[in-house]
């Protein structure tokens, strides 16, 4: 896959297969291409050369229905995308009522077992702005499983956190995981790469330049650059 803004070359190929099940944690400098390669799994960039395949259908065909492929894979993103004139529920179960064609009682029940589930049941009829950080991005994520995904992308889920937040974040996502849910993560947690990854890719310059299991690269980096950045961080 490759993407050019202009003249700039932000992905420069990349080749990666995504198994059922796994956790894929991306990692890299700024301006590695990490958060475009992660927009461009769901066409929210559209790739400039390539394919994306997803659950054995080309995303890049136009003979399939976009628009139902993308039910099947959520994303949360840095700065929650809230609606803030709406309450949680209506948040939560806007796409299941317009997209599926849930009934508002159907689509109400998925939201109250996901909001019991990740410890909000009682904001239910609270507003955007009346919740914290790590409370936005806690709805942001029941949200996307309510749609009930094949996988979950996260672009940097807890840049936009204090760090007192952080943790009630990664919880979510660390339990997910654990239920076997596919997901690709961009993170700076290493620790959260480190304990609930299966796999760990570091990215520079729009090429993955390393992979494989986070214990082998973290405490053995076989590239320099690697190396390099691996020292700033850890």
């Amino acid at each position: 896959m490759r993407k050019t803004f202009g003249k700039n070359e932000i992905l420069r190929g990349i080749d990666l297969e995504v198994g059922k099940g796994e956790v894929v944690v991306v990692i890299g400098p700024s301006g590695s291409g990490k958060s475009t390669f992660l927009r461009c799994l769901n066409l929210l960039e559209q790739p400039s050369g390539g394919d994306i395949e997803f659950e054995g259908v080309s995303l890049l065909n136009n003979k399939h229905n976009l628009d139902q492929l993308r039910q099947r894979m959520g994303m949360v993103f840095q700065q929650f995308n809230l609606f803030p004139h709406m309450t949680i529920l209506d948040n939560i179960t806007l796409a299941p009522r317009k997209l599926k064609k849930l009934s508002a009682a159907a689509a109400g029940d998925i939201a109250h077992g996901l909001l019991r589930r990740i410890g909000l049941a009682d904001k239910a009829g609270s507003y955007p702005g009346q919740l914290s950080g790590g409370q936005k991005q806690r709805i942001a994520i029941a949200r996307a499983l309510a749609m009930s995904p094949a996988a979950l992308l996260f672009d940097e889920p807890t840049s936009a956190l204090d760090p007192e937040m952080v943790g009630e974040v990664l919880d979510v996502m660390k339990e997910l995981a654990a239920e076997g849910m596919t997901m690709v993560v961009v993170t700076h947690e290493m620790g959260f790469a480190k304990e609930v990854g299966t796999r760990l890719i570091f990215m520079d310059g729009g090429v993955i330049v390393e992979q494989g299991k986070p214990a082998d690269v973290f405490a053995n980096p076989q590239h320099p650059r690697t190396k390099e950045f691996l020292s700033k961080v850890l």
